[in-house]
């Protein structure tokens, strides 16, 4: 279990009380609550975000724009690097079009988040 002053703020809009039933679930529990969600966003027509954490990254923030999803997150290394996590970093996510019809999930670095902003 990770220390609570590390814990993510809620995104604004997070309903208190969805917030605070995550909080409480294990690793396993908010896998399939995200699966849920996801099926949820699917059956109200939505597309899902273009975002998934991958292996040693923990995404910190989502935040949808017109035209692009911005995520903050930051990285670990192996164990025993003493100065991670690394970052935290801004992207901007967007989806390109490609000529079959399918669309492909674009990172841009924008740069390092500092003072929380």
């Amino acid at each position: 279990m990770t220390d609570s002053a590390e814990r993510p703020t809620p995104p604004e809009g997070l309903p208190p009380r969805v917030a605070e039933a995550l909080s409480d679930c294990s690793p396993e529990a908010l896998r399939k609550a995200i699966v849920h969600a996801q099926e949820l966003l699917h059956y109200h027509g939505e597309a899902e975000l273009p975002v998934d954490a991958e292996d040693r990254e923990d995404i910190l923030r989502v935040t949808e724009h017109d035209g692009y999803t911005e995520v903050v997150k930051q990285f670990r290394c192996a164990d025993g690097c003493d100065d991670c996590p690394h970052g935290p970093y801004l992207y901007h996510v967007t989806e390109e079009p490609q000529p079959d019809g399918s669309h492909k999930v674009h990172w841009s670095f924008m740069g390092t988040v500092r003072d929380g902003k």
